[in-house]
């Protein structure tokens, strides 16, 4: 005896059979998706875990208004704010470099440049993005850090922030300028010509119609070349030196987060101590600060962003 099957089962046997390639690849597609999920929790569950096990033992309130940082010497202090300044100082420090460099040279990439020029000058800029971190942080020591004392700070010391700054912020001009290139170009040619039908210059055009346009993506670039700035670690360790200072003095020598994590991770610290988990403290802070920063980017982005039909 024969079961009569629905045609529209049977039509959907066939398709899910004829199709059953493409429901290997999205299976695939969704586990790739789930290993970044997963990896991402697991990060901040060792965080929290290892980070709250530290402030059982030191209290947040010294820990976040502190200004002595020495967990591994004789006489303690579990002040991070030397660690936070020395980081902030070299974000921001970075950014004042990057920041007006990297968006002029997009602005002349995008508005600006011949299409030899363009395909000249992109790659070379987008090639600094490429030279390993170690490599700039001895660039700034042997190169940047002499010619400071040489010719614009002679007391300063072998180790400065200045010279991290300088490096750093050349570091991150290839994320904005890329970042942003792509953004003004996407801008739709049909607004610039409109700006010029009713007489602007390329100079108005680009400031009042394509730049606005592309706020949005520019913005974006600058909160993920200062995130970058932030979480530097080999360049900013060589340049500026391991000394936790409270300072705003660029040519004194810092420690930021990443590079007190770089130097207690690799160290003789025994596993399990307080010294020890002062790093997974020191991480849980950067990454609350790094997220708080995500987040503005977020609300800006929607903020400006320009819906073009």
């Amino acid at each position: 005896m024969s079961i009569e099957v629905n045609p529209l089962e049977r039509r959907y046997r066939q398709n899910f059979r004829s199709n059953i390639g493409g429901h290997l690849i999205g299976a695939i597609l969704f586990l790739c998706a789930g290993v970044t999920v997963v990896t991402t929790v697991g990060i901040v569950a060792i965080l929290l875990i290892e980070g709250l096990s530290f402030f059982t033992e030191v209290s947040a309130f010294e820990f976040f208004t502190g200004t002595k940082w020495t967990p591994l010497f004789t006489s303690k202090g579990f002040g991070v704010l030397p660690l936070v300044s020395g980081t902030l100082l070299i974000g921001i420090g970075a950014a004042l470099v990057a920041l007006p460099l990297g968006t002029l040279t997009a602005i002349y990439l995008s508005e600006y440049a011949s299409s030899r020029v363009r395909s000249i000058l992109k790659p070379s800029v987008e090639v600094l993005s490429g030279i390993p971190t170690v490599v700039y942080g001895y660039f700034a020591l042997t190169f940047i850090t002499p010619f400071i004392k040489d010719y614009i700070w002679p007391d300063a010391g072998p180790y400065m922030a200045m010279s991290a700054i300088i490096v750093v912020g050349i570091m991150i001009v290839p994320i904005i300028a890329s970042i942003s290139d792509d953004a003004l170009r996407a801008v739709p040619k049909e607004l610039r010509e409109a700006a010029y039908g009713v007489g602007a210059n390329r100079l108005e055009v680009t400031t009042r119609v394509v730049f606005p346009g592309a706020l949005s993506g520019i913005v974006a670039s600058y909160i993920l070349a200062i995130s970058r700035a932030i979480g530097e670690t080999m360049a900013v360790t060589v340049a500026a030196g391991a000394r936790p200072n409270l300072t705003a003095n660029p040519f004194e020598a810092v420690q930021t987060m990443t590079a007190y994590i770089v130097s207690v991770s690799l160290g003789d610290t025994p596993h399990g101590t307080i010294e020890f988990k002062t790093i997974f403290a020191v991480g849980l802070t950067l990454f609350f600060m790094t997220l708080v920063m995500n987040l503005i980017s977020a609300r800006i982005t929607r903020r400006f962003r320009e819906v073009y039909d």
